[in-house]
């Protein structure tokens, strides 16, 4: 398969960008202290620079691996009943470091006002909740797939997609 142009690259990032705001929900990857897998789901924000921002329970064993891992997995997929070939779904996978925001912190107010304005009243419900924490999820590196042998790799510095 040929290098793609500058303006096939643009639509490509354009198609990127369009999967990430399609969806109000990431699948989250993480991994305990003694390496065992979970996955989940988290409603999330993402703010100007990049950063996803998720706000999640103790109950749930994805908060206490972030807690003493903090790095993550998050996948955005185009849902299956959209797709032409379920082997070749379009998505993007994106490596983070996580990092908890304690309530001290400015960004936490503002985050989670963020939250509130996106999903509303049920976010006030939970930010009176002891038991929630947000947290960051700066991307490190990643890859956005939209079928077979049409793989990039995200440049999380520039946001550009690199052919594979």
């Amino acid at each position: 398969m040929s290098e793609p142009s500058t303006q096939e690259l643009e639509d490509i990032k354009q198609r990127y960008h369009k999967l990430l705001t399609s969806q109000q929900t990431l699948m989250l990857s993480t991994a305990s202290i003694s390496g065992t897998a979970d996955i989940s789901y988290a409603p999330f924000i993402r703010n100007d620079l990049g950063v996803f921002y998720i706000f999640v329970s103790e109950m749930a064993r994805h908060t206490n691996n972030l807690l003493t891992n903090p790095q993550a997995s998050i996948l955005f997929i185009r849902p299956e009943a959209e797709c032409n070939n379920l082997f070749a779904r379009e998505r993007a996978v994106i490596n983070c470091t996580v990092k908890e925001i304690p309530k001290e912190d400015k960004t936490y107010p503002l985050q989670l006002d963020a939250l509130q304005d996106k999903f509303g009243e049920v976010v006030a419900l939970l930010r009176s909740l002891s038991d929630f924490h947000l947290f960051a999820l700066e991307p490190q590196n990643g890859r956005y797939i939209i079928g077979f042998g049409r793989a990039f790799t995200l440049d999380v510095n520039n946001d550009n997609l690199l052919p594979i």
